[in-house]
């Protein structure tokens, strides 16, 4: 029984998706309160939403507000970020942060492969 359990388990493992640590750079969005999502070339990346538990590393995220932030929507607004994190890539969704950097605006705004911030 042993035997089938952990037979059972390797290959659950080896069907379930890698989840690797990436470099993503581009928009960083806080349209609302406990929303966080990142814009790259490849699209959006959900970091933190309303009723979902945040993930580790998104605390520097959220201390990017000070300096080189835009604020269209009051204290809610964008800037520009490069995060290395581990995502699920069929979802987007990302369950770490193991870096945190903020870019100036014109970095982001320089990048032609990104879509404009919303």
């Amino acid at each position: 029984m042993t035997r089938l359990m952990a037979a059972m388990m390797i290959l659950a493992l080896a069907a379930a998706p890698a989840l690797a640590q990436e470099r993503r750079c581009g928009w960083l969005q806080n349209p609302g309160p406990a929303n966080w999502y990142l814009e790259d070339r490849d699209g959006q990346w959900v970091l933190w939403t309303q009723g979902r538990a945040m993930p580790p590393g998104m605390l520097p995220v959220t201390g990017m507000t000070g300096q080189d932030w835009v604020r269209p929507l009051g204290n809610y607004g964008y800037g520009c970020a490069c995060l290395t994190i581990v995502a699920d890539p069929a979802t987007g969704i990302v369950t770490r942060i193991d870096e945190a950097r903020q870019w100036p605006i014109a970095r982001c705004e320089a990048d032609r492969a990104l879509p404009a911030p919303r």
